[in-house]
């Protein structure tokens, strides 16, 4: 459990927690991070007789833990419990703002195999993003996100809007052909829900080996809100102005380095580097409330 979460006060009693648990037949202990990183030491380090480890946090502590769970040679099934700010994998797999109400619908649920996506060997959950405004995700105060959750985001971007739109010459590689272009924002995900949109895409699985990218060649500001407001309607790959792939393997490189750091997960992914290299090398078992199994899967 992250103790810095965004919903931490929602939690009335770490009893209950225990309570729960033991009504489905676990044995628990909370574990609580000090530091970044420290997620992904603990899982490394969890014996191999753990039935489930539970993700007490926000999108970035679920990306710490399964970055663990994929460095060990015997992985374990992990779960997303909710605490963060946005929590985008948990709204999609049906989760709400009632943290022991989310609970007892994962355990209820069922363990499905969920493809991890890499870039540069770094894995990431759901979502690897490129941009201006992008780094609201990982700049916004933390004082300002416990305070007023969502909205913090909003509050921090309002400064941002007065600077310029970069643009990225980049030219890239999917299944064996190869392409160039200009772009003001690179999204890479496997997820139904980017940056608190739901339906992102409309056909989304988390199970067919496959990943979505989304290249958005935005003229200006009016131009980016226009595609903003065209997400609330309509799916994303058939948005004029974005261009669409669905794929297992990518390769970009930038002829200008990027002015920006990638998005991992709402975290920062710094790299000096002007090639990356996505794929999706292994899955994960995620433990999920049946509400949304039989849209986001594929078995």
């Amino acid at each position: 459990m992250n103790p810095e979460s965004g919903k931490k006060k929602h939690i009335k009693s770490y009893e209950e927690f225990y309570d729960i648990l033991r009504d489905y037949g676990y044995d628990t202990k909370i574990v609580f991070t000090k530091a970044k990183g420290d997620a992904t030491r603990i899982v490394e380090s969890l014996p191999n007789d753990i039935s489930l480890v539970i993700s007490g946090g926000g999108d970035g502590t679920l990306n710490e833990i399964v970055t663990g769970d994929v460095r060990r040679e015997h992985p374990l099934t992990i779960a997303p419990l909710p605490l963060g700010s946005t929590n985008d994998v948990g709204n999609m797999y049906g989760l709400d703002q009632s943290v022991y109400g989310n609970l007892r619908k994962i355990l209820s649920g069922k363990a499905k195999k969920v493809d991890v996506c890499f870039i540069n060997n770094t894995p990431f959950v759901y979502v690897a993003c490129l941009g201006d405004y992008i780094d609201m995700a990982y700049n916004t105060p933390r004082s300002l996100k416990k305070k007023y959750g969502k909205i913090a985001y909003v509050l921090y971007g309002a400064k941002q809007l007065r600077n310029k739109i970069h643009k990225y010459h980049i030219k890239y590689k999917i299944d064996n052909k190869e392409y160039e272009g200009v772009y003001s924002f690179i999204f890479i995900s496997n997820s139904s829900r980017i940056a608190g949109q739901s339906d992102v895409y409309y056909d989304v699985k988390l199970d067919d080996k496959k990943f979505e990218v989304a290249l958005a060649n935005v003229k200006d500001k009016k131009d980016m809100f226009r595609m903003l407001v065209q997400t609330q309607t309509l799916d994303i790959k058939d948005i004029p102005g974005i261009t669409y792939y669905r794929t297992d393997n990518l390769e970009i490189e930038f002829i200008d380095p990027p002015k920006t750091s990638w998005c991992l997960d709402g975290e920062e992914y710094k790299s000096a580097s002007i090639n990356f290299k996505f794929d999706l090398d292994q899955c994960i078992k995620m433990q999920v409330p049946n509400d949304n199994i039989k849209k986001i899967f594929k078995e």
